[in-house]
């Protein structure tokens, strides 16, 4: 395993809800990432974020490791969701949200496990 899959690897463990996306939060450089925050706001729990476009490592092996070709890309619980579109469809559904919370929640049980 290279060293940048190891920090991937890390951070998708590490953040119950984590966006790797073109951009910041508060300025998305794409309509596809600008879509898929836009999604994750509306739960409004907080969730990580990598701007591929300053990770240009992790945006070159990402695609390897999710088997997802593009950007954005959402990982809730260690699981890829998918990109802008499917994590849309999953917030119109009423989804997301539930989803996220669950995520949440385990890692907060599994820190006061580890104690």
């Amino acid at each position: 395993m290279s060293d940048i899959e190891d920090i991937i690897r890390k951070q998708i463990a590490e953040h119950p809800v984590i966006l790797y996306m073109k951009g910041v939060p508060e300025m998305p450089q794409c309509g596809f990432s600008a879509k898929a925050v836009a999604a994750l706001q509306t739960t409004g729990i907080p969730f990580a974020y990598v701007n591929i476009l300053q990770a240009p490592s992790i945006r070159e092996k990402l695609p390897s490791i999710s088997e997802w070709p593009t950007f954005p890309q959402l990982f809730v619980g260690g699981e890829l969701v998918g990109g802008s579109d499917i994590v849309a469809d999953v917030a119109q559904k009423g989804e997301l949200k539930p989803m996220m919370e669950k995520a949440v929640a385990a890692k907060q049980a599994a820190e006061a496990a580890a104690g």
